[in-house]
């Protein structure tokens, strides 16, 4: 039987396809194009938290993310669609994409609010929801980004230590291919306010600090 708690390999995974599952579309909150890449003085991080639903919302009320849409990453099929990354098939994990003027909001404050609100420490699971595609991910375009990711963790590990919580198991690794998720998963909460969230975090949190 299939474990979907177990990492798939690049030979089994599914093959996928060429054509992107969402070519277009529009943010239902900000009105920014979904398949635009970021302006110049912008940047982009890609950040896996568990479900994508209630996490995609916690980075579009950040002042400064200029835009944010959900889609997979990290794994190996090609344009996946949402059921295939549920089968644990894909190696993907399910990710928010981040665009931020770093001239208006820090890296630092968006990794804050990352680590905050999920648990970085269960691997490849978020509360109830088990599988690979639920586990924590950041996936950078720099080694700007990739060190102060790392930073970030060594900080927030000891603070969880200093709790007694266990060890992050948070993926860090530059950023591969990211594939858009299907329209009705884009900002999920705004169009569904009642709808399943997920998000919970470990309660231990970073001392104030200011961009």
């Amino acid at each position: 039987m299939f474990d979907k708690q177990i990492l798939i390999s690049k030979e089994d995974a599914l093959p996928g396809r060429d054509n992107p599952i969402l070519e277009s579309g529009q943010h239902f909150v900000n009105h920014t194009d979904l398949t635009m890449p970021p302006a110049k003085s912008c940047q982009q991080i890609l950040l896996g938290l568990g479900c994508f639903w209630g996490a995609e919302r916690l980075f579009w009320n950040i002042p400064g993310v200029v835009s944010t849409s959900v889609g997979y990453a990290g794994g190996y099929t090609p344009n996946p669609t949402y059921e295939e990354v549920c089968s644990g098939q894909t190696g993907h994990t399910e990710i928010v994409r981040v665009i931020f003027d770093p001239s208006q909001v820090s890296l630092a404050t968006i990794l804050q609010v990352f680590w905050e609100k999920h648990d970085p420490t269960q691997g490849m699971r978020q509360g109830n929801d088990r599988g690979t595609q639920y586990r924590s991910a950041i996936y950078t375009y720099s080694d700007e980004q990739m060190n102060t990711a790392k930073e970030s963790q060594t900080a927030y590990q000891q603070l969880l230590a200093q709790s007694g919580k266990p060890s992050i198991t948070t993926e860090i690794a530059p950023a591969g291919p990211y594939y858009l998720a299907e329209e009705y998963h884009q900002q999920y909460l705004a169009k569904n306010p009642n709808g399943y969230c997920g998000i919970g975090g470990t309660g231990v949190c970073f001392p104030p600090q200011n961009d």
